[in-house]
């Protein structure tokens, strides 16, 4: 190493956060990415706090003296939301602190916010997110400069990751067979390489690197890291798969797995519960699982395994799904043919960088960085990223947090889902209001420092439900509403779809913070105040439309259905939609002003049209069903045909279920007669001719021997799988939980590798067909069985 004299302010992306107690004091270790390569700023000295009543000071004191942990204490011009003053209370470690949370547990005295890290404070405190701007005195060392007397400040930077996707295989038992690497090498170009355990062999891949054995095979990993030293490694369920896997066979070999930036040791922790998950930390670097990434970007799939969401995103994957088959290829390809496993290996990180790069999932982890905080790995975080937020302007507003509520708090009203008018119409206008729960907020100034505020002096503030009053000026969530709306619509001008949809799961997250009982800001009145007032907003809306002489059919939490009639062309339908939503913006804005004395944000937006349209009954009843419907909804590209709630976007009804439904629903839309297309479905579902289409998937989501009064078909099958996977010796597949394919057959359920008995056709005209004709036929005057009566004798 070598100190380096420069004082210049760099500006850098936080990659890893983390602090610990070093030499009686503290240290903030913050690893960075920066335009000249890593950075490591550590800040020392911070001090933990926690805060307590002012009225508790003298006992908490004397309990610290006589346990004779050192503090100093400080009167603060802060108070709790129920306007109590209160003392900090200022420690030279963390584990000083952590041991005065315990003696004040024994005293009953109560600490605020002291549970917050000690780094997320800091950064906190500073308004740093994602980027950020330090200066302090370095020091170079191979890989990376050290930082030392650093100050920070918040700042827009746009780091360039290097990144490398990571896949192993290995035997049923863990044993590591290779390890394969895609991404940014040495120079920073893409490149290959697959570590395989054997002797070298003459082959055309030339990416392999030959070891000896396993302990070799990881000291090769930790070599190839440090040559390549990626910002961040990305994989599929990489983190409790690979990396869990990686670390314990170091353990066994009893060798560091130094993969972390000037080749630290990486750290693995398990959660605190019985999800069986847990935790990897690598000194300088990041690692992202895709499986958890898309589904903080609100990615739905059927499945999340790389097969199938590689086929949906790609439209290539893996040749088969089938667990026991794959183990056993690849224990026959790392036996006979090493080459051919390398490629499958090498395959699978070029399957998960595509993925990357297709969704931009690193972008959109970027993003929720540096609006709100979050971590690039942080799964979910809605509660993490408010408080990010809102924290360090409360403190600043004279307030500390509260506690997290006691019993988890209690469920909030959820949004305004109107009964349903249930019948196929032609022209139904959709009309949706713009982000309603944040539009709700913004207007009504609903915020958790605003509502205590407003309760000190109702008299002047607005009205919420169940008691609720806000301030019409001490708050700030609004306000933040209103710079992340105003970014997002910049980020819809430039077509900055990442960037747009971040802001959008931002904003609308906000409401079920309010109502969860995991954050520390949860009251009932304020989540109420948000879905019961859309409640209004909602009832009102339709109120106004039918007073136009057009019929609600259906509402839903944001948007309104309103039926046309027959006799109207596309344009006028247009022309009416349009009117529509100028009215009720006119009159909300009045009413509102009026009312309130508010300026109104909401705004309702004619969405589309659907020039086909089918509200459904509730199976079995004449009620009209709610969240399930269909239509032909006119797009820019022409018509398309929309399924919401129903069987062809729902995972737990075969292709045979959904092909039906697609095809007979144009067909009735069209004003054509199904007939023929019921019948030619039945006889070839009797013949055999669809077999590949009843195939049922469905999730096992407890552990098998947890199935004790309800048995599902699903576990039915999954039981009778593994006792014949038992009795051939193999591996049982089903016992913890995961997805299971399977047949219903004359002996009932059975897994598609262990299909032994006749399908019973039957199930799957009366569970399957008839169920999704008779949600649209009774609407043109048919009936399942009258279609297919005469037919079901032939057979």
């Amino acid at each position: 190493m070598s100190q380096v004299e420069n004082d210049s302010i760099h500006a850098g992306f936080l990659l890893n956060r983390t602090s610990y107690d070093r030499s009686r004091h503290t240290e903030i270790v913050l690893w960075v990415v920066t335009d000249h390569g890593p950075s490591r700023l550590v800040i020392e000295g911070e001090q933990p706090v926690l805060f307590i009543h002012t009225d508790d000071q003298d006992k908490a004191l004397l309990a610290l003296q006589q346990a004779e942990i050192p503090c100093h204490h400080k009167s603060l011009s802060l108070k709790t939301f129920q306007q109590s003053p209160v003392t900090g209370l200022y420690f030279r470690t963390i584990d000083m602190a952590w041991q005065a949370r315990r003696v004040f547990s024994d005293l009953a005295i109560i600490p605020f916010e002291a549970d917050f890290r000690l780094h997320d404070r800091y950064l906190m405190e500073k308004f740093v997110n994602g980027g950020l701007e330090f200066i302090g005195t370095p020091t170079a060392f191979e890989s990376y400069t050290e930082y030392r007397q650093v100050r920070i400040r918040p700042a827009d930077y746009s780091p360039r990751f290097s990144v490398v996707s990571v896949d192993l295989e290995c035997s049923e038992r863990g044993q590591l067979y290779s390890v394969s690497l895609f991404g940014h090498g040495e120079k920073g170009d893409v490149e290959s390489r697959v570590v395989m355990v054997g002797e070298p062999v003459e082959c055309a891949e030339e990416y392999i690197q030959w070891v000896p054995d396993e302990k070799s095979l990881l000291l090769s990993l930790v070599d190839i890291t440090a040559l390549w030293d990626p910002d961040i490694l990305i994989g599929w369920n990489v983190i409790n798969f690979d990396f869990r896997l990686l670390v314990k066979r170091a353990a066994l070999h009893g060798i560091k797995l130094n993969l972390g930036r000037g080749r630290q040791q990486v750290h693995w922790r398990d959660r605190r519960d019985e999800s069986g998950q847990g935790f990897i930390t690598i000194p300088g670097r990041m690692v992202v699982d895709g499986i958890d990434g898309l589904k903080s970007a609100t990615w739905q799939f059927d499945s999340f395994s790389l097969e199938f969401v590689s086929q949906s995103l790609l439209g290539r994957g893996k040749d088969t799904e089938d667990v026991e088959n794959r183990m056993a290829a690849i224990n026959h390809d790392f036996r006979y043919n090493k080459p051919k496993l390398a490629r499958y290996n090498l395959e699978d990180c070029k399957l998960v960088w595509e993925i990357f790069e297709k969704t931009r999932l690193l972008d959109y982890l970027r993003l929720r960085g540096q609006l709100t905080g979050l971590e690039l790995d942080r799964q979910g975080g809605s509660v993490a990223a408010f408080t990010n937020l809102y924290l360090p302007r409360l403190h600043r507003a004279g307030y500390i947090a509260p506690n997290l509520p006691d019993g988890g708090g209690l469920a909030s009203p959820g949004g305004y889902v109107m009964d349903s008018v249930p019948g196929l119409y032609r022209n139904v206008l959709v009309l949706d209001f713009k982000s309603l729960y944040p539009s709700i907020i913004r207007t009504f100034r609903i915020d958790p420092m605003g509502l205590i505020e407003g309760l000190q002096r109702p008299d002047e503030a607005i009205e919420g439900f169940l008691g609720a009053r806000f301030s019409r000026d001490h708050h700030f969530l609004p306000d933040i509403i209103a710079s992340l709306w105003q970014q997002r619509d910049e980020a819809k001008k430039e077509r900055d779809d990442a960037r747009s949809h971040a802001l959008k799961i931002i904003m609308n997250s906000f409401y079920g913070v309010l109502g969860s009982g995991g954050c520390r800001f949860y009251d009932p009145r304020l989540a109420s105040s948000i879905t019961m007032r859309g409640h209004e907003i909602m009832q009102q809306t339709a109120r106004w439309i039918e007073e136009e002489g057009h019929k609600v059919i259906y509402g839903d939490t944001d948007s309104i259905f309103v039926l046309l009639g027959d006799d109207i062309s596309c344009d006028e339908a247009d022309k009416t939609g349009k009117s529509l939503e100028a009215k009720v913006n006119r009159l909300w804005k009045q009413v509102v002003k009026d009312k309130f004395d508010l300026e109104c944000f909401l705004e309702l937006e004619y969405e589309t049209l659907y020039t086909r349209f089918l509200m459904p009954t509730i199976r079995g009843a004449e009620t009209g069903s709610k969240k399930r419907y269909a239509g032909i909804k006119r797009t820019g590209d022409g018509e398309k045909l929309i399924f919401k709630g129903l069987e062809t976007v729902r995972s737990d009804w075969t292709q045979l279920a959904k092909s039906f439904q697609t095809e007979l629903y144009e067909i009735v839309f069209a004003d054509k007669s199904p007939e023929n297309l019921i019948r030619q479905y039945v006889e070839k579902t009797l013949a055999g001719e669809v077999d590949d289409q009843l195939v049922y998937r469905k999730r096992l989501r407890r552990h098998l021997h947890e199935y004790v009064k309800n048995i599902p078909p699903q576990v039915r099958a999954a039981r009778h799988a593994d006792d014949k996977n038992r009795a051939l010796g193999k591996s049982l597949c089903y016992q913890h939980k995961g997805w299971i394919s399977y047949l219903i057959t004359v002996a009932g359920p059975e897994t598609v590798e262990y299909h032994a008995n006749a399908i019973d056709y039957q199930h799957y005209i009366d569970k399957q067909l008839k169920p999704v004709a008779e949600g649209i036929l009774p609407f043109i005057g048919m009936g399942f069985d009258q279609v297919i009566g005469t037919q079901q004798g032939l057979f």
